[in-house]
């Protein structure tokens, strides 16, 4: 079991180095905007082509993948930054209109698909990348709240937070020290799915043009305002489009592999505890034997 979880791990950050490096290093390598040429040509020092306007193709992926990956990581952080005291806290109080007046705005926000309520506010007013990170947490905080809470409710239902409560702990060692504690696997497999969804919703909301300029050096708009081109200079939409892929799928590959891991260890340590215990007793059981 050992072998294809370790090849699935390799695999996972092999898949998502590229286009995280990319996004991360790549502005510190593009380098200066040449001249603009004729729109969609191959040759003349653009190895891969020029865009829809003439620029340079592989200067624009190396620009374009920071929005997108900045953006998600930020709205993921803040979605659960929001979610976890909001989700504790409805788990754990004994205050039922407390619960009540936490949840119940989330529902409604929940009934409302992620990308229309995305949509409909950028008719309000013009998000940049900062407005585009709030708006993709708000649509997140909801589903992330409900999640925590059923995790934490499971976990605030066992002995060993009554026996907390009654020996006086305080509310934060029970929620942070015990029931956080117990809930990390599950907010780790989350995590992973969470991030996945993110990017894809930044992804699409740059590609309709919300929160990111028409010409900007985004990976997402790459691939929007190129596809006219598509049958003439192909590396301009799908180059771009790959590394969106390779992102999301390398993700799910990672936090796959770290899971399953943690599952086999936690199988293994299981089963090795009621045969260590067999051991002892065995051992202390011809001890009494004369």
């Amino acid at each position: 079991m050992t072998k294809p979880r370790t090849g699935r791990f390799a695999l996972g950050v092999t898949v998502v180095a590229v286009p995280l490096l990319l996004a991360l290093l790549g502005p510190l390598f593009a380098g200066e905007p040449g001249p603009r040429t004729a729109s969609f040509t191959s040759g003349d020092g653009h190895w891969i082509g020029t865009d829809f306007v003439g620029r340079d193709v592989w200067q624009q992926v190396l620009h374009g993948g920071r929005p997108v990956v900045l953006t998600a990581l930020a709205a993921t952080a803040l979605a659960y930054l929001v979610a976890l005291p909001v989700g504790l806290v409805g788990a754990l109080t004994h205050r039922r209109w407390l619960e009540e007046l936490l949840m119940r705005p989330l529902d409604v926000l929940l009934a409302v698909p992620s990308l229309l309520l995305i949509l409909l506010a950028a008719t309000v007013f013009s998000p940049g990348p900062v407005g585009l990170a709030l708006l993709v947490t708000l649509v997140n905080v909801p589903d992330a709240a409900r999640l925590v809470r059923a995790a934490a409710t499971e976990a605030a239902a066992r002995p060993a937070v009554e026996a907390l409560r009654m020996q006086g702990e305080t509310w934060w060692r029970m929620a942070v020290g015990y029931v956080g504690r117990s809930m990390l696997r599950t907010l780790a497999a989350d995590t992973g799915i969470r991030l996945t969804g993110v990017l894809y919703l930044v992804a699409t909301a740059a590609f309709l043009g919300v929160g990111v300029p028409p010409d900007a050096a985004d990976w997402a708009v790459m691939v929007d305002r190129n596809r006219t081109g598509l049958f003439v200079q192909p590396w301009a939409v799908v180059v771009p489009a790959l590394l969106i892929v390779a992102l999301t799928m390398g993700t799910n590959l990672l936090f796959d592999a770290v899971l399953a891991g943690g599952r086999r260890s936690g199988r293994v340590r299981g089963a090795a505890l009621p045969e260590a215990t067999r051991t002892t007793r065995g051992r202390k059981g011809s001890e009494a034997r004369p």
